[in-house]
């Protein structure tokens, strides 16, 4: 087997077993909790620029499937797992981990301690990091990694957004019969911008009687507006938010015109749009488990979150009501407008394979829709 070795910025190395392509990758290195859907998590947009950890010691269980994709393409600028299954088995698989990794050129590296490397990254904080399996010195990566920069003040979603507008109407999947149709005649028309919107968010769309129109991040409110939409969707996506005052602009012209819903990024979009600011956090959110209370009802979700900034709640103004909060670090992870029918979260309720606690959402956005109808 090729060696591999991964070096972080503060020069902390790894040495392990090439997986996937060999090459060079070069990215912010996060760990993900989850320990499923890791071909969900390779194709979420919201990872352009990062390498990913996964905790769970073994990956690769169920192979890969043509259904599975959140985007068009693998996002992430790496992967990194303790072992990859010698043996994946599921109906639905069409070949294994690894080798699809490798046709996707996606660089990886296996056979390391991610216990060690995910109590460095929760001790020290995200950071940038190499992974090499083309042979390259230690010294030589050592100070290659010790200069690269985090996403802080990176526009990432210009990497992922769609080149043009296009139209969306496939829904969830069912057992029985694969992807179902949208619903003929459409109840509602949204307008969803693509900050890297995933395939799964556009399907609970479909789910709830919606014809979608997708814009690119750029598109301005005027055009937007002038596709006569129900409601407007805002994506999740990569990056800093602050990095993108576009995209806030365009949202705050919207703002009591036409309902709108935001999910991770496009809920840290929105806050921009109320005049309110975001923060980094040390190591982010990234899995499938994270506790979340919507303090209406005091009743407790478990999530699937994937960003690595966070709202400020100090920020807000007065008619912005936080109203769900993570409980492990009471990070905000939902707000409302009081006076406008504007909402979003910070987690996803689209969650695939999931969990499904905060799928209700979806209807509470098409609830709005019906209001606004009337």
């Amino acid at each position: 087997m090729t060696k591999a070795l991964l070096v972080l910025k503060d020069g902390r190395t790894f040495e392990g077993r090439a997986f996937g392509a060999v090459g060079r990758a070069e990215g912010e290195i996060v760990f993900n909790t989850s320990m499923s859907g890791y071909q969900e998590i390779l194709t979420d947009p919201s990872y352009e620029g990062q390498i990913v950890t996964m905790t769970c010691p073994l990956i690769g269980n169920v192979g890969v499937n043509g259904e599975d994709m959140e985007s068009r393409a693998p996002f992430v600028r790496g992967f990194i797992i303790r072992e990859e299954s010698r043996v994946p088995s599921n109906w639905r698989k069409t070949k294994p981990l690894g080798e699809w990794l490798a046709e996707k050129k996606v660089v990886g590296i296996q056979s390391i301690d991610t216990r060690a490397l995910t109590r460095h990254i929760r001790q020290h904080g995200a950071m940038p990091g190499i992974i090499d399996s083309t042979g390259a010195g230690v010294d030589e990566l050592k100070k290659r990694a010790a200069a690269l920069k985090g996403l802080d003040g990176v526009d990432c979603v210009r990497a992922v957004t769609c080149a043009k507008p296009y139209e969306w109407r496939e829904g969830l999947w069912r057992l029985a019969s694969g992807f179902a149709p949208g619903m003929e005649p459409a109840r509602f028309h949204v307008a969803a911008y693509d900050y890297g919107i995933k395939t799964n968010i556009l399907r609970n769309l479909a789910s709830i009687g919606a014809r979608v129109t997708v814009v690119p991040a750029d598109t301005s409110a005027r055009d937007v507006l002038a596709l006569k939409p129900d409601g407007v969707f805002l994506s999740n996506g990569p990056g800093d938010p602050a990095a993108a005052p576009y995209a806030a602009a365009a949202v705050k012209q919207l703002l009591g015109k036409v309902p709108v819903f935001g999910i991770c990024l496009g809920h840290q979009i929105l806050c921009h749009a109320y005049g309110g600011k975001t923060y980094k956090l040390k190591f982010g959110h990234h899995g499938g488990n994270h506790p979340v209370m919507d303090l209406s009802t005091r009743k407790v979700e478990i999530t699937a979150q994937n960003h690595n900034f966070a709202a400020d709640p100090d920020s807000l103004p007065a008619e912005v009501e936080v109203t769900h909060i993570n409980l492990n670090d009471n990070t905000v992870e939902g707000m409302r407008h009081t006076k406008l029918a504007a909402f979003s979260v910070q987690y996803h309720p689209e969650a695939s394979p999931g969990p499904h606690d905060a799928s209700y959402l979806f209807a509470r956005f098409a609830e709005l829709m019906t209001e606004r109808k009337k």
